[in-house]
């Protein structure tokens, strides 16, 4: 069954309707026999090609977003949704079968004996009871996981991504895996475990004795020797921060990188970084995809500003978030020791508060929390000199958390105000609030920036991040090009365009972020400017529509009158715009002074009727499901 949506041209997307197109069929336009592996069972949904405009993909429009990469035509194999029936949406990863013809693939029976997933010495029947036990460790073909783990009753199937793990068929044998490990961008907590864990994985789940290190980022693969790797020589990395490839921004030449990944025969390209780092993951696949290489690249996102979008958290999160709280511990020490002392610590986060929320909802130190995504003003009833000012009054101190990208705005007038000057002729002083009050304070500023992202990933992060490089092999083993991450508790296969076309942001309408302003008890500096935005952001979630197949099973199968598939489209509001939505409650707590931070904050745990989760609320359970349609509730450790 054809599985490829086809990106259609701005003309042809007008009408955005989607069309069944059956490409299985020989009379069919472009039919190709492929050979290889014989073709599975028939699944029992129909499973079709479908076109679709961009403006209807699902998720914040990553279709939409990702037009602006300006992909060719010829990319438009690229972009793999399999479609189902009850709404559901498979968003698959590229696969060798996609563009390469007469595969060897390895036996149908399970690899033995001493690991699952090392090379079969002696081919066992099915029916053998060690063969029957091992197969259980195996994904299933047809796992997937859903993007939302949370819906309403009658609400589709929504969209789910190819779950991680070992497959029983790999595309290569154990002698002929030359793989090659790069780390670009900034440092994270975890890297050097992820590095000793590609390693050792590949070595002792697969035998793969190749293994070499790219230094200095993308940069090294055209510049510089490659590193020889083994597990002894990684054995005990992972108790260092930083990475011992070593690292560098920029230096991404596409074809040079390609052409030395073909001279040298690498077959497996493993990238760790952030979301510039994945999307040149995505350029260096697309340009072996069109040379007809045999070449499986995974990509490991890396950030501690945990903006990546779609997968749960980044791995180096945990432990950033852990050791700003020596930072924030020690702000507050200095600030309770100071009359009307302000400990200010500034956390990263240029483009999302993530560190700076989690740090203060673990410390319970924090008095307020600045963020990018949550706009606030300084002077006037309400804004930050007003609270500082009360703050202090009421305890003799205050800690104040700040993440780097907030109050930009701010920034922008001051340095405006930096030149102009008062009725006498002098340069108006940006520091005069305390005066005219006539407070004294003592700032003690703390900025933790490097230190945060420069330890050794904690317990937890280790073994996040040992399940990403496993996955990550595994995938790579089985002929897919992918970034891998956790979704919803389950490790997933997630296409590139995927995480690259946004950013994760925190959404200030959300309960993660009222729980922050219940715990701090700080106003949320909302202006009426601030809360039509927050509106415009909610009608904009509740358009997005999610193209799905509305057929149903047996004989209320719904048929449209031409005898051809249907093409209706359900859309789905994940988000209400009623008087309990998270735009009118903020901007009741603009209007109504009466109430409390704490609870205008607690306003927002309402859960509104048509309202889906964030990616920041909790999963009750981890659930993996078949695109059969079943469930299963799989309690094993394993992606």
């Amino acid at each position: 069954m054809a599985s490829h949506i086809i990106l259609p041209k701005e003309e042809e997307a007008a009408l955005g309707v989607a069309v069944e197109e059956d490409h299985d069929s020989p009379a069919a336009p472009g039919y190709q026999h492929q050979q290889g592996p014989p073709v599975a069972k028939a699944l029992p949904f129909s499973a079709t090609c479908v076109r679709i405009s961009r403006d209807s993909y699902p998720n914040l429009r990553a279709l939409r977003n990702a037009s602006a990469m300006s992909l060719p035509d010829d990319d438009a194999a690229y972009a793999k949704l399999e479609e189902g029936d009850y709404g559901y949406l498979l968003d698959d990863v590229p696969h060798f079968t996609d563009y390469l013809s007469d595969l060897p693939v390895s036996a149908d029976t399970p690899p033995l004996p001493t690991h699952p997933c090392l090379a079969l010495v002696v081919p066992l029947p099915d029916s053998t009871p060690a063969v029957k036990k091992l197969q259980q460790y195996f994904v299933n073909a047809d796992d997937t996981v859903p993007e939302k783990v949370v819906v309403q009753k009658d609400s589709p199937r929504g969209v789910h991504f190819r779950r991680a793990g070992p497959r029983q068929r790999v595309y290569f044998e154990s002698e002929d895996v030359k793989a090659c490990i790069v780390t670009c961008g900034g440092l994270c907590p975890g890297l050097n475990t992820v590095i000793r864990e590609l390693v050792c994985g590949l070595s002792h789940m697969y035998n793969v004795n190749d293994i070499f290190g790219i230094q200095n980022g993308y940069k090294g693969f055209y510049s510089s020797n490659y590193l020889p790797m083994t597990p002894k020589s990684v054995n005990d990395i992972h108790k260092r921060g930083g990475t011992v490839l070593g690292t560098s921004r920029g230096g991404h030449d596409t074809k040079k990188i390609v052409d030395n990944i073909q001279d040298r025969g690498i077959n497996q390209v493993y990238i760790i970084g952030g979301d510039g780092t994945q999307k040149g993951a995505y350029e260096i696949y697309k340009e072996i995809r069109r040379r007809g290489l045999k070449v499986a690249v995974a990509g490991v996102p890396k950030t501690i500003d945990n903006d990546i979008a779609v997968i749960d958290k980044s791995f180096g999160f945990d432990s950033a978030v852990e050791e700003a709280q020596r930072a924030i511990d020690a702000a507050h020490v200095e600030a309770s020791s100071a009359e009307n002392g302000i400990g200010l610590v500034k956390l990263m986060g240029r483009y999302s508060g993530f560190i700076a929320m989690y740090a203060t909802l673990a410390s319970r130190d924090v008095d307020c929390c600045l963020i990018p995504e949550s706009p606030f003003y300084l002077e006037g009833e309400g804004g930050l000199f007003e609270y500082i000012e009360k703050r202090l009054k009421e305890n003799n101190h205050m800690v104040i958390v700040v993440a780097e990208g907030a109050g930009q705005d701010l920034i922008a007038k001051s340095i405006a105000a930096a030149d102009q000057i008062d009725a006498s002729g002098n340069k108006l002083l940006l520091d005069d609030y305390c005066k005219n009050k006539k407070m004294e304070m003592t700032i003690k500023y703390i900025d933790p920036t490097y230190m945060i992202r420069a330890i050794p990933s904690n317990a937890s992060d280790n073994v996040y991040c040992t399940l990403l490089a496993h996955s990550a092999i595994h995938g790579a083993m089985a002929g897919y090009s992918f970034t891998v991450g956790m979704v919803n508790g389950r490790h997933a296969y997630i296409p590139f365009h995927r995480v690259t076309s946004t950013r994760n942001k925190v959404k200030i309408t959300d309960r993660m972020w009222a729980r922050l302003l219940s715990s701090t008890n700080q106003p949320s500096f909302l202006s009426q400017k601030d809360i039509d935005a927050a509106r415009e952001a909610d009608k904009l979630a509740s358009k997005s529509p999610v193209p799905v197949n509305t057929k149903e099973h047996g004989e209320n199968a719904k048929k449209p009158a031409n005898g051809e598939g249907s093409s209706d489209a359900v859309v789905q509001e994940p988000f209400g715009n009623g008087p309990t939505s998270p735009a009118a409650l903020a901007a009741g707590a603009v209007s109504n002074p009466a109430l409390t931070p704490a609870a205008v904050s607690m306003s927002f745990y309402d859960v509104n009727a048509g309202e889906q989760p964030s990616r920041e609320d909790e999963a009750p359970e981890e659930v993996v499901e078949c695109r059969c349609g079943e469930r299963s509730t799989d309690g094993r450790g394993e992606a």
